[in-house]
């Protein structure tokens, strides 16, 4: 045993608020840049104001990847090894970004800080996995959980607060001083959980079965596909809210309030979610869901003419608070079931899985976004259309035979 994992673990007091930054850091390089997406895109010369959008969408495509590459390496090399991998790959998008004198070098930047960011999202839950298990790792992933949901909610102040101060170009700084907090915190502190004895060769081949395998799997796929489905829309509203509620709705400064507020619709839905699956059922709570998302889409894209597709902000609001909620229920669940019948490969299988869910939502994400024009009409009409198909993709999940290698959980 090195002396590395042979120092003592540490107390849950320290451990959940550095779990909680490491898996933060995603949600915060998103959110935190919404308020200067269309100065950068003026500043740097986008061809149309709709490309401001890119700025979101190539986090979210380096995010898919790096979700792939980073769990299977971090069986390889360790924990800790493969955060500081990562770390150091989002730092250097940073300053890629920080220092960009076009677009497309700042595109460049946010495509490598997506990469690098999933090594700390992802190997982060493999620390808690290694150190506990049972009800004691429940209780420390919900608590990081709380603190993760807090993000979204202050994440756009903080950028619209630094771009008032200083410009967009120190919302990089920014990311470059909290991301190397992360780093020496984790070095300094946090002992190696995987000793060397249990690690395992870093395969592309092993990577390569694995998504074979999930592809021929019915269950596997079909909740994939509806996990992409369903959050296709919700990337679209990501990579616009700016536009949406600046531009449309113009209600100015008080954009991060009106982000926050639906940003915790979300994070309620995942708080309440695990009592609703202990009485109704993973599956029962995704059908109904998805159905949800579908209906009032439809019923709000037909009653948006009344308005010529710019429905009153209240009325705008409540349907995207209800809309959200449904996401949050739908977005652990479903990970979970596709995740039900690859307990065999369950390491390889958790990164495929979430990377494969992510580069089904980004390009057709990107599809609704970019046909934003100032009015609702793309983006509810997404939600219905993509509702309706992540119900399909539900029931052709749900009419799988008895795959092999599967498991079928009398309520799930």
């Amino acid at each position: 045993m090195s002396p590395e994992t042979s120092r003592p673990a540490l107390r849950t007091a320290e451990f959940i608020p550095l779990i909680a930054l490491l898996m933060s850091l995603d949600a915060l390089s998103t959110d935190a840049m919404l308020p200067a997406l269309s100065a950068i895109a003026r500043e740097l010369g986008a061809a149309r104001a709709n490309d401001a959008q890119f700025v979101i969408v190539f986090l979210f495509l380096g995010l898919g990847i790096g979700q792939m590459l980073f769990g299977p390496l971090s069986d390889r090399i360790g924990r800790k090894a493969a955060i500081y991998s990562g770390l150091a790959l989002f730092m250097s998008g940073c300053l890629v970004s920080l220092l960009a004198s076009t677009f497309e070098a700042m595109i460049a930047g946010r495509l490598l800080q997506g990469i690098g960011v999933a090594a700390p999202h992802v190997v982060s839950m493999a620390l808690v996995r290694d150190q506990y298990e049972g009800r004691v790792m429940a209780r420390l992933m919900s608590l990081a959980l709380a603190v993760f949901i807090l993000v979204p909610t202050v994440a756009p102040a903080l950028g619209q607060l630094i771009m008032w101060l200083a410009g967009w170009r120190v919302i990089f700084v920014t990311f470059l001083a909290i991301s190397t907090v992360a780093l020496a915190w984790l070095a300094v502190r946090q002992p190696e959980t995987l000793p060397a004895e249990r690690r395992r060769p870093f395969s592309p081949r092993s990577i390569a079965r694995a998504v074979a395998e999930i592809v021929r799997l019915r269950a596997a796929l079909g909740h994939i596909l509806a996990s992409g489905l369903i959050f296709a829309p919700f990337v679209a509203y990501l990579s616009s809210a700016q536009q949406i509620f600046q531009q449309a709705y113009d209600t100015g400064a008080l954009f991060p309030a009106y982000f926050a507020s639906l940003a915790l619709a979300i994070g309620l839905a995942l708080l309440v979610n695990g009592r609703l699956v202990m009485r109704h059922g993973m599956r029962r709570l995704c059908k109904v869901a998805s159905t949800f998302v579908a209906a009032v889409s439809l019923a709000m894209w037909a009653g948006a003419i009344a308005f010529d597709g710019l429905p009153p902000l209240w009325l705008f609001m409540a349907y995207l608070a209800g809309v959200f909620m449904c996401v949050g229920v739908l977005y652990g669940n479903l990970t979970a079931l596709a995740m039900a019948p690859l307990g065999h490969i369950a390491g390889v299988g958790a990164a495929v899985v979430t990377s494969l869910g992510t580069l089904v939502a980004v390009p057709l994400g990107m599809l609704i976004g970019q046909r934003f024009d100032g009015t609702m009409y793309a983006l509810i009409g997404g939600f219905a259309l993509f509702g309706a198909a992540a119900h399909a993709a539900l029931r052709f999940a749900g009419s799988a035979g008895g795959a092999p290698g599967a498991r079928h959980p009398r309520r799930a």
